[in-house]
């Protein structure tokens, strides 16, 4: 039993995910608690390569995408995420496992069995205790991003469409741990419905260790 708090933020590409988490970060420092952010894929130095393969890459089969964001988050746990967990930090990241099931299993059409056996081979079972699933649509991801595309961004409106779906099949199938959030709306009133929900988790935490 690891003794920090785990909080996860998925979504489709452009859906203001980063601001939020270190919103989030900060609030929950404000509350007294160690925070740290991390991110995948690249939370790690051996991520950093593997981040620059599948995000740049140009001939990465389907199923060897999947096995190398494996890879990544199997270092990301062991070597950041559970080390921090067992200090008593609370973990925020920007992707997680609910990422390999949407855009692998839901965009890529892989097996939604093996991507998640894999997923809990790599973390060895480790999730997070909320996950906040910001969802918008094409056209609103599309509008607010910059840059040239990675190889995710520019799979097409089809597989993003797959991917949103993946997404909010997730939430609806794991409602004690996904909160489903209208990130079309502005940051600040997307950041309230966190801060409700995170001082509700906080205090139930706080009941619990009692």
């Amino acid at each position: 039993m690891t003794k920090g708090l785990f909080i996860s933020f998925e979504g489709v590409d452009g859906v203001g995910k980063t601001t939020q988490l270190h919103r989030l970060r900060d609030y929950i420092e404000s509350r007294g608690i160690s925070a740290v952010t991390t991110f995948e894929p690249g939370g790690t130095e051996l991520g950093k390569d593997l981040r620059r393969i599948l995000l740049h890459g140009e001939d990465v089969s389907d199923r060897a995408e999947a096995l190398l964001y494996a890879a990544d988050r199997a270092q990301h746990v062991d070597c950041f995420i559970r080390p921090a967990l067992e200090r008593g930090q609370a973990v925020l990241t920007d992707r997680y496992i609910d990422s390999s099931m949407a855009y692998q299993s839901g965009g890529r059409e892989l097996s939604r069995a093996n991507v998640l056996e894999l997923s809990q081979f790599a973390t060895a079972g480790l999730w997070p205790q909320r996950t906040y699933v910001l969802d918008m649509s094409f056209e609103q991801s599309r509008a607010r991003l910059t840059g040239e595309l990675d190889r995710l961004e520019s799979a097409g409106e089809d597989f993003f469409e797959r991917t949103r779906a993946a997404f909010l099949q997730i939430a609806a199938e794991n409602p004690e741990r996904c909160v489903v959030i209208d990130a079309s709306r502005s940051i600040d009133e997307v950041w309230n419905d966190i801060r409700c929900d995170i001082d509700a988790l906080l205090a139930q935490r706080g009941t619990d260790h009692e």
